[in-house]
């Protein structure tokens, strides 16, 4: 189902299936559609690889594949990267790698749902990242990106907007969302931007001083 070798390498984000909860084949197809590189992490391969999905790049410790020999003769040509450092997560090395590569993007899809510890570390590793990648992460449900100082965005009216800080983000101002700061703090289990919402069509803006503050596009 993969058409991704249809745009010349780099010019469309890089896309990195991890090994959470899956999308729709909807969401999925989208992404494959533009996607110059599709880089799988190894507890993902062969869900993907049943899927019907060319793979790019597989990366991993692989200590969970018992036939890589004959996984990397079927998905010819592939590029396997061995990464065992236990330092890092699996989805840190794809980003790191897909850096050092000179991607300047990368879509993920799969991070999120199953294990909410690895939901949380991955989301954490869109701020370790933002300075030298353009993230988002993906599911069924939201669009997620580390919001940059500032932001602004034309959105539909009633879209849900939610801003999560991790730990304390200072300074936030927000216009054209039914909910408004100016020049306040959030803070982790003290004071989030859950659920706010677009009050009518139009521009809205988001500028904050300091700290670690998410974006996410929602939907039920």
């Amino acid at each position: 189902m993969s058409s991704h070798h249809v745009v010349k390498d780099k010019q469309e984000p890089a896309l990195i299936i991890a090994n959470g909860e899956s999308c729709s084949m909807e969401l999925l197809g989208q992404l494959l559609e533009w996607s110059p590189t599709v880089l799988v992490l190894d507890g993902a391969a062969h869900k993907v690889e049943e899927l019907g999905i060319k793979i790019d790049v597989l990366l991993g410790d692989f200590d969970r594949i018992s036939d890589l020999s004959e996984f990397e003769q079927r998905q010819q040509p592939v590029r396997i990267i061995h990464t065992p450092d236990q330092n890092a997560t699996d989805l840190e090395k794809a980003i790191e790698w897909l850096i050092q590569e000179g991607y300047p993007s990368a879509n993920i899809i799969w991070a999120t749902g199953k294990r909410a510890d690895h939901t949380v570390n991955n989301m954490m590793s869109l701020f370790k990242y933002s300075s030298r990648i353009d993230l988002v992460m993906l599911d069924d449900y939201s669009r997620i990106f580390s919001l940059p100082k500032a932001y602004k965005k034309w959105y539909p009216a009633e879209t849900i907007i939610s801003l999560i800080p991790f730990g304390l983000v200072k300074g936030v101002s927000i216009k054209g969302l039914e909910y408004l700061l100016n020049n306040e703090d959030l803070e982790s289990g003290i004071r989030s931007g859950s659920s706010n919402r677009v009050s009518v069509e139009g521009w809205i803006e988001i500028d904050y001083r300091e700290g670690n503050l998410l974006l996410m596009e929602c939907r039920d």
